[in-house]
């Protein structure tokens, strides 16, 4: 085998195959990344057997073949070498030869027949959606996520498809994140359970362009991302007693405010000023009238402050961790936000008028 490319796109390659190299293993080939050029196009391959990655790498093959090669080393080789062309050279299979101009490498390499290939998925079902849509949607609901959490099922996101709507879920113990995103054709139903780590590293590969779409392929174990010259498959997870969110959220409410969301995220992020680390004291949220009051009371000392809302209904206190109302309103793209509350000891939602979003937050029961 034998391959000239641009040390740039070596990099790129590189960055997105690394996000499937398993770092934590007893099999060292799950630490390779496989260079297959094989089939006229230099292909870069990674798998840790939940993650699986294929990107397409522009460059020239002279000789055909395929290698598996340790990814650390080649990452940090490549990254070092000088910004010209480099060429990869494999003649026993044993070491590949990598030079850019007058540095010369020569590693040990791995059998491509010892690499595990990407599982083969079927294209049959299929929704198409742009990547602005998918990454945003990830960056709206990915922070519930606890990807070390004992029940499998918080550890992933639930996508559903009905009709022209996909429906993209995540919780923890303590919030609900839910998104809508509105398809330009009628699918085909789908459920399925999405690891929390793949969508992560999705996410970061996806370049989020308007205009550019992803297909996303469903079977009974997987799924499938093809987008640019990249595929990402993925285990799914087991999502048949997945939680039943619609009973969870109720229409009904005693206080509604809106409110700035700037305002209310600079006003809680300056209390957590006063919160040490692995402290969970709450805020205190009280609505009167046309002031919302947040206060903190801690070790530190305290601190009150109010900004004005629009309410609707009666005066209520109320107190939250802080953390959890502030991941929700960073994802929040709008100026004024509206939050709805039934009592002191029952959840919060943030929505929309129109359900594009729904979040839910419990309270600290005092």
């Amino acid at each position: 085998m034998k391959l000239v490319c641009k040390k740039s796109d070596l990099i790129a390659g590189i960055n997105i195959a690394m996000k499937a190299v398993s770092s934590k293993t007893t099999m060292s080939i799950l630490e390779c990344i496989l260079i297959d050029a094989t089939e006229g196009k230099i292909k870069f391959v990674a798998n840790d057997m939940e993650l699986g990655i294929e990107t397409v790498v522009e460059g020239e093959i002279i000789e055909a073949g395929s290698i598996a090669i340790d990814a650390k080393i080649f990452s940090e080789i490549v990254r070092k070498l000088p910004d010209n062309e480099v060429v990869i050279e494999v003649n026993d299979e044993t070491k590949a030869n990598i030079t850019c101009e007058n540095a010369k490498f020569n590693i040990l390499v791995k059998s491509a027949d010892d690499f595990s290939y990407l599982p083969s998925i079927e294209k049959n079902d299929k929704i198409r959606i742009s990547q602005f849509s998918l990454k945003e949607v990830i960056r709206q609901t990915i922070f519930t996520v606890n990807e070390a959490d004992k029940n499998k099922i918080l550890t992933g996101e639930l996508f559903e498809v009905t009709g022209n709507k996909l429906k993209v879920v995540a919780l923890d113990k303590f919030r609900i994140a839910i998104r809508y995103v509105e398809l330009k054709e009628e699918y085909e139903n789908h459920k399925v359970l999405v690891p929390g780590k793949s969508l992560n590293e999705i996410s970061k590969i996806l370049t989020g362009g308007v205009d550019d779409e992803v297909n996303i392929y469903f079977t009974n174990n997987h799924i499938l991302f093809e987008f640019d010259e990249t595929k990402v498959v993925s285990r799914l997870i087991e999502c048949t007693n997945y939680f039943d969110t619609d009973k969870m959220i109720s229409n009904d409410y005693k206080t509604k405010i809106d409110v700035n969301k700037r305002e209310l995220v600079d006003c809680i992020d300056r209390a957590t000023l006063l919160i040490k680390e692995g402290d969970k004291k709450p805020v205190f949220l009280t609505m009167k009238d046309t002031e919302l009051e947040l206060s903190i009371n801690t070790f530190i000392g305290s601190m009150d402050e109010n900004i004005p809302i629009s309410k609707e209904g009666t005066d209520m206190m109320i107190s939250f961790n802080p953390k959890f109302l502030i991941d929700i309103l960073r994802v929040l793209d709008e100026e004024q936000v509206s939050i709805y509350f039934t009592n002191p000891k029952a959840p919060c939602f943030i929505r929309d008028e129109e359900n594009n979003y729904i979040y839910v937050v419990l309270p600290v029961v005092q």
